[in-house]
């Protein structure tokens, strides 16, 4: 069997894969529910626009699942410290997630222009929502969490829903907000045609432009201004899954000493920059699969910033350092993340190959003629 410490940090990018999949496959999902309104006038072309996902979203959703599975199997004291310290905001964004499939389904029960209308801005706030939502927690995973461990290992949560919403997680949350809208929109140039490509194709620049400035004013914020987190003593990769036994200091910049030390993560902020601007330049030229691949670049360089930012830290406690969370003390036993890790190997290649079936079948573009024609589209 592997080390301890090996079997730690291939969870740890097993995690990692996981929320780059969710970013990427289920980004585009949201992004075409955010842009929904604006990109699709007609109800013929907001037809065109629900059918670009509709087959799709429910298994791109299940990233989702995979990485709270993840967490839950690899790193239960994430588990319940995260679940249950945010769990208000954990609940608007599954309510937000239910709010999907209800508005793709109801829309087309009823044709009363008020009726679609109304499920369509339901529709749009079912993206919203969850992008914004997501880039806030990032943000506080930055800032910290207000919560310390007892003597028994049980985490008391100190904050609330408001206390989320600082300055700076309400930047990362705008930022996830124009992420997400540059893969939307990457999505509908290459899935559709005539007009909704067209909207999509002038939005989808400016949200790629948008994101690179926004993602630079987020870096230099935390250069300058956020407290990140440095283990100074303990911490040991193959220690015991006990975060007490480390001491942790708060630091202004903290958060780049990875980025000292080992000159490889400046890749992920860089392919942020770079695949960005790359897509806003594709999809002006209406090369829309290569948009799609460089919004998808963008995307995983935003996510994997954040982890090597972070790294080894995966939940710092704002108001007690030392209780806070890494890779190294809040996992699992060594046998539980090696007979995981098979199952791993063995299912995720099946998972990987049958995605990759699904989205061969439903090659091609959703057009407003095959929607008119009924060609096999329900909503």
């Amino acid at each position: 069997m592997l080390d301890y410490m090996t079997l730690r940090l291939i969870w740890w990018l097993i995690l990692g894969v996981l929320l780059v999949g969710f970013a990427i496959m289920d980004g585009f999902d949201l992004g075409v529910a955010i842009l929904h309104p604006f990109v699709a006038r007609t109800d013929v072309q907001r037809r065109v626009s629900l059918n670009t996902i509709a087959p799709v979203w429910e298994g791109n959703q299940v990233w989702f699942i995979l990485g709270g599975g993840a967490v839950f199997a690899a790193w239960p004291l994430l588990y319940a410290v995260s679940f249950s310290g945010f769990y208000l905001a954990m609940l608007l964004v599954l309510l937000s997630l239910i709010l999907r499939p209800v508005a793709i389904t109801f829309r087309g029960k009823m044709e009363a222009h008020g009726w679609r209308q109304t499920w369509d801005w339901l529709f749009f706030v079912s993206g919203l929502l969850p992008a914004l939502l997501f880039g806030v927690a990032f943000g506080n995973l930055l800032l910290g969490a207000p919560f310390h461990l007892d003597h028994t290992m049980r985490s008391i949560y100190e904050g609330g829903l408001i206390g989320l919403l600082s300055p700076f997680a309400l930047l990362s949350g705008v930022v996830s907000v124009t992420m997400i809208v540059m893969q939307g929109a990457a999505w509908l140039s290459h899935k559709t045609e005539g007009a909704v490509a067209d909207r999509a194709r002038w939005i989808g620049p400016i949200a790629a432009l948008l994101l690179v400035l926004l993602f630079i004013i987020a870096g230099i914020w935390i250069a300058t201004t956020v407290d990140g987190f440095m283990i100074v003593d303990g911490g040991d990769p193959n220690g015991p899954s006990n975060p007490a036994y480390k001491t942790v200091v708060a630091d202004r910049g903290a958060w780049l000493y990875n980025y000292a030390l080992y000159k490889w993560p400046a890749a992920a902020p860089a392919l942020t920059c770079v695949g960005a601007l790359a897509a806003a330049v594709l999809m002006a030229t209406r090369r829309s699969g290569l948009a799609l691949l460089s919004s998808s670049i963008a995307v995983a360089g935003v996510v994997t910033t954040a982890g090597f930012s972070m790294y080894p830290f995966l939940l710092p406690s704002s108001t007690h350092p030392n209780d806070s969370l890494t890779i190294w003390d809040a996992s699992s036993s060594q046998m539980t993340l090696g007979l995981m890790l098979g199952a791993v190997i063995f299912f995720l290649p099946i998972i990987l190959a049958y995605t990759s079936w699904v989205y061969y079948v439903l090659r091609g573009r959703v057009t407003e003629t095959a929607i008119e024609q009924g060609d096999d589209y329900y909503y």
